[in-house]
């Protein structure tokens, strides 16, 4: 194929004010970000509290973190942001449906919605992996602490899951990772992530390999970055002899 790449591209003007393409996808990258960090924040937490009641001795808490994990799992992510995005707000009391709508700006309402369904959709993978961690300890453990007078609260607290979140950085990075680059959805609710960017990019400029390419890379760079970053958190938090540090 012949074609000749304009790499200069980015530093045109766009025609809108004094703006270059670049500042498009600098824009995008902060709103990829802010999604990712922002619904990693709701998927740990909740995931977190849902792997816990998954693995307590009581069958009514389980079986509400086991459905939970089950709906959210099963159900398309695509289909559950629509979900929260047209369709709960009409849900919502009239105070609240109408400051969603209406008083707030609509980079606003989207970037609600999609870092509620982020959030939410990976807060059930993460479920899955704090429980995993937890059943993989040790059973003696849980004994040893209760011998100890520890209620099981404190087990939890100071016991099970300190070594829990230790052994499972590995796939929690790979979840950390998968909600960056699900954040793309958020381009098909009006949101200017950086996907969204780069499609404007490339209809502007006609520069449709230039815009995707520099994409990829970005995307690359900021999932290597972050996938580099937590295997030194892994090796920094490492539990001696309870599980293989990856690269050893």
């Amino acid at each position: 194929m012949n074609y000749n790449w304009d790499w200069g591209v980015f530093f045109k003007s766009t025609g809108i004010g004094s703006e270059i393409y670049l500042d498009w996808f600098v824009t995008g990258l902060g709103w990829t970000i802010a999604i990712a960090l922002a619904g990693w924040i709701v998927a740990l937490l909740l995931g977190s509290l849902l792997g816990v009641m998954r693995t307590v001795p009581n069958r009514w808490v389980s079986g509400i973190a086991t459905t939970y994990v089950e709906i959210f799992r099963n159900v398309p992510l695509l289909v559950q942001l629509f979900l929260w995005y047209f369709l709960v707000p009409d849900l919502l009391p009239e105070p609240l449906e109408i400051w969603f709508k209406q008083d707030l700006n609509p980079a606003t309402s989207a970037y609600l919605s999609v870092v509620v369904c982020l959030g939410l959709f990976t807060a059930a993978r993460v479920c899955e992996q704090v429980r995993t961690g937890i059943q993989a300890l040790p059973k003696g453990q849980l004994g040893a602490a209760r011998a100890m007078g520890f209620r099981l609260p404190a087990i939890y607290r100071y016991v099970l899951l300190p070594q829990a979140f230790r052994i499972i950085i590995p796939p929690l990075t790979s979840e950390f990772l998968n909600i960056f680059k699900n954040s793309s959805v958020a381009s098909l609710i009006g949101l200017m992530e950086l996907l969204a960017q780069t499609k404007q990019t490339a209809e502007f400029s006609a520069n449709l390999f230039e815009a995707f390419t520099l994409a990829t890379l970005i995307y690359f760079t900021l999932n290597m970055s972050l996938m580099l970053l937590m295997r030194m958190v892994e090796r920094k938090v490492a539990v001696p002899g309870l599980i293989a540090v990856g690269g050893k």
